[in-house]
Order: C-alpha cells, then sequence, then structure tokens
C-alpha cells in the first residue's frame, strides 16, 4: 500500500471523496526559520509542492546590503544549505519546491542549485521567476537601494509547467507560492469569475501557509487556554481542489494543533479590509468560511475572486540614516523624579553638545512592583532613541554624555548595555506601478524565456460594502477582565502601518465583540494610537474585527520606531488590557 493510500488519497492524489487535491506544504515562514523544517516536511508525510516564504520588508534590505558588497550575493544562502541535505529526499518523493529565496538576485540563486545539483549527484530541472527587481526601471526618489514590485505566480506556472523540479523566485506576494503552484496543477487562467474564485481560494490557503508554524499553533493566543503543545509545532500543509476549496492541516504525529482559531489567527495577519488584493486576483475575504474538518483539519470554503487592481505595490527600502539607543534602569523608589532627572541631564548635554539629533525620543516603562521581592521587580526602564541623517549626531554626543553621568545622576545609575556609536536603520516606503510596465519573466529549464502576460481585466480596488451586523446583547451584568480572556489578537506591519485583528469562539462573544469593539474603544485602551489614523473592518464569517492602525511604525521595522517594532506583540497587549466584559461571555471561562 503506498503512502497515500494508507492516508485515504489513492496513487493519482485523490481524497477519500475522490476528489482530486494538490498538496502543498511550506517549511520557511521567514529568512531564518527552522533550519531542519525542509527535511522535516519531505519525511513527515505526502507532499507535492513544498514552499518556502524567505522574504519580509527588513530582508529586502538586509539583501541590499548584501548585493553592496557582492553583486553576486542577493539571496537566502541558507536555502542552499537545506537544500544540499534535502534535494535527493525532494527528488526520490517527486516533491517540487517552490520558493521566493532568490531575493534580488533570482538567476544567481539558480545556477547555485544547479551547481549544488551536480555536487550532491542528484539531477534537477530548475527555473526561476524574474522582472521584479524594478530599480533601475523608475525614478524612486534618491537614496533608494531596493525596488521590487510583487509579482503574481504566473511566472511560477509556466516554470512548473516546463517542468521544473525547483522554482526560485524573487519578490512575488507571498501567497503566490502557492496560488502560483495549484494553477498550474489545475489549469487555472484567472480570467473567467470560476478560475477567480478558485485562484482566490488558493490565495486564501496561501495566505495561511506563508508564516509556517503561526497556522498551527505559533503566536497563537489561546495556547494556553486551549493546551495546544507549542514546543516544536509541525508546519502546515494545504490540501487544494479544483475550484480552489483548501484544507489546512498537518503532517500526522507533529507538533502544535490546526483548529478553526489558529487558521482564523492568520487569516487576520497582516490584513486590513475585505477585499485582499493581489497581481493575479483580488480575494474576498468577507466570503471565507472555516469549517472543523476533523483532529487536525480546517477546511476553507467559499471564497469568492474579483479581477486585480491594473497596479502592483513596488517595495522601495533605502537607508534612512542613523540611530542610536540608550536604556537607563531606574530602580526603588521616586521612579518619576529619577527619571526626570536624567532625562534633563541628557537633554542639556545634547543642547551643549552642537549637534542635538534630528529625532529625540523618550519613553518610560513602569515595570517596577510595590514591595518588590527580587531587584528586577523594583525596576523601571527609561528608554532614549535617537535619529539623525548624520553618524556623529547619534554616536559620541550621544553615548559620551550617557557614560559621563554615571557618577553624577540619579542613585543606582545603570544602563542595560554599554552605550554604542550608533548604527545605519532603514526605511520602507510602498509604491505602485502599472502591472503593464513590469516586466514579469519566466526563466524555463532549458534556458529559453518565456513572458508572463499581466491579466487581461482589471478593476480598481475600492472598499466593500459595510457588513450587517449581528444582534447586539442585552443589557446584563458585566465582570471587569483582561480583554484577552474571551478575545484572541494577532498583529503585525505593514510598512509604517500596523494592523490588530481581534476574533471570538462564539456566538455571543461576537454578538458583544462587533458592537462594542470600536475604533473609539481601541483607541481608548491603547494610548499610543491617539492621532493615528484609525480604521476598523469587520468579518462575520471569521467572527472577527481588524483595526488598521496607520502610522504607528514610523517609516517600518528597519527603522526601529517603537519598542515594538513589528507590532508582533500590539495584540497581546491590547488582550491584557482591562474591559467591563457580559458575564453571559465570561462564564465558564474564568472563574469568580
Amino acid at each position: 500500500m503506498t503512502g497515500r493510500e494508507a492516508e485515504g488519497r489513492d496513487v493519482n492524489g485523490r481524497d477519500v471523496n475522490g476528489r482530486e487535491v494538490l498538496r502543498v506544504g511550506n517549511c520557511s515562514g521567514f529568512y531564518g526559520d527552522r533550519f531542519q523544517a525542509m527535511e522535516e516536511m519531505l519525511t513527515g508525510g505526502e507532499l507535492d509542492v513544498l514552499t518556502g516564504d524567505y522574504l519580509a520588508e527588513l530582508t529586502m534590505l538586509i539583501l541590499g546590503k548584501d548585493r553592496m558588497k557582492d553583486p553576486g550575493r542577493g539571496y537566502a544562502r541558507t536555502f542552499l544549505r537545506q537544500l544540499e541535505d534535502s534535494l535527493a529526499l525532494a527528488r526520490e518523493k517527486n516533491v517540487r519546491i517552490v520558493v521566493n529565496a532568490g531575493g534580488l538576485n533570482p538567476a544567481g540563486l539558480a545556477a547555485a542549485v544547479r551547481e549544488l545539483s551536480g555536487q550532491v549527484g542528484v539531477p534537477a530541472e530548475v527555473a526561476h521567476v524574474e522582472g521584479d527587481d524594478v530599480l533601475a526601471r523608475g525614478s524612486w526618489g534618491e537614496g533608494v537601494l531596493t525596488a521590487n514590485a510583487y509579482l503574481g505566480g504566473g511566472g511560477i506556472s509556466a516554470c512548473l509547467r516546463a517542468g521544473a523540479d525547483v522554482v526560485v523566485t524573487g519578490r512575488v506576494t507571498d501567497a503566490a507560492l502557492v496560488s502560483g503552484a495549484a494553477a498550474a496543477h489545475f489549469g487555472w487562467s484567472g480570467e473567467s469569475a470560476g478560475d477567480r474564485d478558485a485562484l482566490a481560494g488558493a490565495v486564501v490557503a496561501g495566505h495561511v501557509l506563508e508564516c509556517g508554524t503561526q497556522a498551527t499553533g505559533g503566536n497563537y493566543a489561546f495556547f494556553a487556554q486551549e493546551g495546544i503543545d507549542v514546543r516544536h509545532p509541525g508546519f502546515p500543509v494545504a490540501e487544494i481542489e479544483a475550484d480552489g476549496t483548501s484544507v489546512i492541516t498537518k503532517h500526522p504525529g507533529t507538533g502544535g494543533a490546526v483548529t478553526v482559531g489558529t487558521v482564523t489567527a492568520q487569516l487576520l495577519y497582516e490584513t486590513a479590509g475585505a477585499r485582499y488584493a493581489g497581481p493575479d486576483v483580488t480575494a474576498r475575504l468577507d466570503t471565507v468560511r472555516l469549517r472543523d474538518a476533523g483532529r487536525d483539519r480546517v477546511r476553507i470554503e467559499g471564497v469568492r475572486g474579483e479581477a486585480p487592481p491594473p497596479e502592483l505595490k513596488v517595495g522601495l527600502t533605502r537607508m534612512g540614516g542613523w540611530r542610536n539607543e540608550v536604556a537607563f534602569v531606574l530602580t526603588g523608589l521616586d521612579i518619576e523624579a529619577k527619571a526626570a532627572l536624567v532625562q534633563a541631564q541628557m537633554e542639556d548635554a545634547l543642547e551643549r553638545s552642537g549637534s542635538r539629533p534630528a529625532q529625540v525620543t523618550w519613553t518610560l516603562a513602569r515595570t517596577d512592583r510595590e514591595d518588590p521581592a527580587v531587584q528586577e521587580e523594583a525596576s523601571a526602564t527609561l528608554r532614549l532613541a535617537v535619529r539623525d541623517p548624520s553618524a556623529d549626531a547619534v554616536g559620541r554626543a550621544v553615548s559620551g554624555a550617557a557614560i559621563e553621568l554615571a557618577l553624577a545622576s540619579f542613585p543606582g545609575f545603570h544602563v542595560t548595555a554599554p552605550p554604542g556609536k550608533g548604527a545605519p536603520y532603514g526605511v520602507f516606503e510602498a509604491a505602485y506601478e502599472k502591472a503593464s510596465r513590469v516586466p514579469h519573466v519566466a526563466v524555463l529549464p532549458d534556458g529559453s524565456r518565456e513572458d508572463v502576460p499581466p491579466p487581461r481585466t482589471t478593476q480598481e480596488l475600492r472598499p466593500a460594502a459595510e457588513p450587517e451586523l449581528p444582534e447586539p446583547l442585552p443589557p446584563g451584568p458585566v465582570r471587569r477582565v483582561p480583554l484577552g480572556t474571551v478575545v484572541g489578537a494577532r498583529s503585525g506591519d505593514k510598512g509604517g502601518s500596523a494592523n490588530v485583528g481581534l476574533w471570538v469562539r462564539s456566538e455571543p462573544a461576537w454578538r458583544w465583540l462587533a458592537h462594542e469593539m470600536t475604533v473609539d474603544v481601541l483607541c481608548e485602551l491603547l494610548p499610543e494610537t491617539a492621532g493615528l489614523a484609525v480604521t476598523r473592518h469587520v468579518f462575520p464569517g471569521l467572527r472577527a474585527v481588524n483595526f488598521v492602525i496607520e502610522g504607528l511604525l514610523g517609516q517600518g521595522v528597519a527603522s526601529q520606531a517603537r519598542f515594538d517594532p513589528q507590532a508582533k506583540a500590539l495584540g497581546e497587549w491590547l488582550r491584557a488590557r482591562y474591559a467591563d466584559v457580559p458575564e453571559e461571555i465570561c462564564e465558564g471561562v474564568v472563574g469568580p
């Protein structure tokens, strides 16, 4: 009996109901993810395609610096080391590999994979996708280091149709790794309404897979409440059907869990409104329906697709200047007075230096407690962050001033680390370019080049109609508890903006959340959002609301504008805030 038959799938890749499925796994959610994941996914169960997402906004800046040092670099070198151990396994199991590890140099990585194939004695057909690097094709402004358009899955499909065993891309959308493979397998063109729905379903599945173990219990708000063992979670798998419907699962016996909750959390990650726009299709997130399909199996169905917008997003990175940071530790009594003293001393020293940094930011984190049992519980942290176009303005002028206060400031003076000389920081910006002006080229295994045309049908992106809300809960007794007692959250970054998606697990809780968690309430719970533009999006099918907070992250993660520069823990901060929650919802969740 084959492995497919043992799992209820025949040798032609059909499930127990006779439906043809394409089984797509993921082995990387970022550059630096679990090294052994590729091998684990190839040995842990049946797959048809294995994808890996190595790129993020910050990664492009890192790869840009690599390319400045050596034009032959600019790709994720970790992938090559993973493939050295796993190429033979992939070929033995006839699993095709699709990754965006090419970064800024997909041709260079493809050549390296061919060389590796020869070195390990495992023949492999290698192809790559290029055209996303548009740095030389536009006027992007001063100091831009990288400029890459987010391509769709068409080039991936062309490479797979031509028989590629390994497909390397540069900057494509994260979900395109999955949707491009599915389009090649099922023959979707994306031009008919049915194809757009199917493609949208695959895009949603791709979005669930793209961050690896975030779909299987990693970073999951209710891991403790639900008793999910996430010490070593397995990576996710999507079983995609011909109509774009999918089942999210994981290999048998691996850690973590796949539940409606874990999938909901990932669906809300780094999204905005109901229309999830991509280069191939606009997926309607407000049509997504999730259904428990068994242990560690969640079915995604009902997804509708619309024509994509005529423009592609272009990610720009550039060096923004220089930054430095000093964290003063304030201990014991009179914390506010100690903070005021050292701040006044440092401000005076910076003024006297004659080169006060352009941006000076102070943040006091009151982590101290009354009657502390250990010294750390007696301590608060005062963080000074400075930025300037000049390295000199944030270097010795800052670190020297801090060191000179060691014996002349507040009692118990010390800092978390010796002040340094400052470091460069980067900036991420989004621009847009007509898809027709961006080349999209599949370089096939035989070296021939196939141009991938943009979609013939497009439509401008517009807000979706406001959904109908459920009836509010009737008035009743409430209990003041942390919001996270009943509400899950997942937050993240998109350039300088952050999103925080909130969801609940019961219909009564949804009736409360939909009416009570407004923009005003969010801003009250998160004072840091004061003065920023905040938009709320409602997803009744997921029992979720999603807030987009513009400008919270300054100029993006690389600028290190706040304590949590990617807003990864923003949702957990919100869950820790207290709110008046109806007793009806709290019953059975919290104690008296």
